[in-house]
């Protein structure tokens, strides 16, 4: 059955000039259309906040907040879980898309299965040219979170989660660039992440280009940091550290950095997949 559930969809947003429109125009695409979406500008320097403005007066469901700062994804979340109007809460990047039926799939999962808290989907990796080239995903329903691990299956930015869960698990400010790995280790040691991470391709995320040296190395540093306050380390904890900060030094010195985001991907994406996922692309793009 078609869901009544209100939802909060928050975006926050950094010099996202180039793809904030289309991002936008695939939420106005959903096929859930209760929704109010906030637009969270951190201080961009480009002509984002203007886009974000521009949408603001076509619909009164979009509401834009900048406040002149540059204070790092961790700080706009947390203010987005205090904005929120709403029971549930949505999280997206200002650059990426999201499937037509991404949040009807999600909202009918989590009212269908009041045990968890959060869902998370599969996602389609895509090109600075909005072209398809690879995806990653579980099997079959993950809800695994027992205890703390290195890595987890999850999507950040594909999470549609009670804002309950979210006002008692709320973003630690000081890891900018591993945010949502400290929130899942912290709410594991609590014993409060009913997590379910969904096999559905309903998230497209814009990866290629999208990496540095430098994120990389400060998000193995800062998990590393998380592993140690949530589970005891060791030398050999260490000594993978450096060796994954030693490879992506290698491979940026070889201009291959972007073989890590490939290597994320599933090898094995069916041409008729690839070939569905790139027309609704093509699809949300053209809106």
């Amino acid at each position: 059955m078609k869901s009544h559930a209100y939802i909060s969809i928050g975006i926050p947003i950094y010099n996202a000039e180039a793809y904030l429109a289309t991002a936008i125009k695939s939420i106005w695409a959903q096929t859930h259309e209760l929704w109010e979406l906030i637009l969270i500008d951190d201080g961009s320097t480009d002509n984002s906040l203007a886009i974000a403005k521009q949408f603001e007066k076509v619909d009164s469901r979009i509401r834009v907040i900048s406040d002149g700062s540059n204070k790092k994804l961790p700080a706009r979340l947390n203010q987005l879980i205090d904005e929120s109007k709403y029971d549930y809460i949505a999280r997206m990047d200002a650059d990426d898309l999201i499937h037509p039926d991404r949040l009807a799939v999600q909202i009918n999962f989590l009212e269908n299965n009041p045990s968890y808290d959060l869902v998370s989907t599969g996602v389609v990796s895509i090109d600075a040219q909005n072209k398809v080239y690879g995806c990653r995903h579980v099997d079959d329903l993950y809800a695994g979170f027992e205890s703390v691990e290195t890595a987890y299956p999850i999507v950040h930015a594909s999470i549609l989660a009670k804002k309950s869960w979210y006002e008692r698990n709320r973003y630690n400010e000081n890891y900018p660039r591993s945010e949502d790995y400290d929130l899942w280790c912290r709410a594991i040691s609590k014993q409060d992440l009913r997590l379910a991470v969904l096999p559905d391709l309903l998230y497209y995320y814009r990866e290629e280009g999208n990496l540095s040296l430098a994120k990389i190395v400060r998000s193995y540093k800062d998990s590393l940091t998380t592993y140690s306050e949530y589970k005891k380390t060791n030398i050999v904890d260490s000594a993978k550290l450096e060796a994954k900060v030693g490879t992506v030094r290698l491979l940026d010195s070889l201009g291959l950095l972007q073989k890590i985001a490939n290597k994320r991907n599933k090898i094995t994406m069916s041409e008729e997949l690839q070939e569905n996922h790139q027309a609704v692309v093509n699809g949300l793009v053209a809106e």
